[in-house]
């Protein structure tokens, strides 16, 4: 086995690997949005309105942080 192959190979098994990362984060993608626990839309719409004066898409927690 030359570093030709070794080369070949290793480019075969990280694809493979990409290729299967990508569809999990799909899947996550498509199954939190199904559950109802993520809107990725509200994300998908911040580009269009980035104002300083809009709504936050998520509110923080009730947290209050004394100086």
């Amino acid at each position: 086995m030359d570093i030709g192959q070794l080369q070949a190979y290793a480019y075969f098994f990280f694809t493979l690997l990409l290729v299967f990362l990508l569809y999990s984060y799909i899947f996550h993608l498509y199954i939190s949005e199904r559950r109802g626990t993520k809107d990725y839309e509200k994300y998908g719409k911040l580009a269009l309105d980035d104002e300083i004066s809009s709504e936050p898409l998520e509110k923080n927690s009730e947290r209050v942080v004394e100086k």
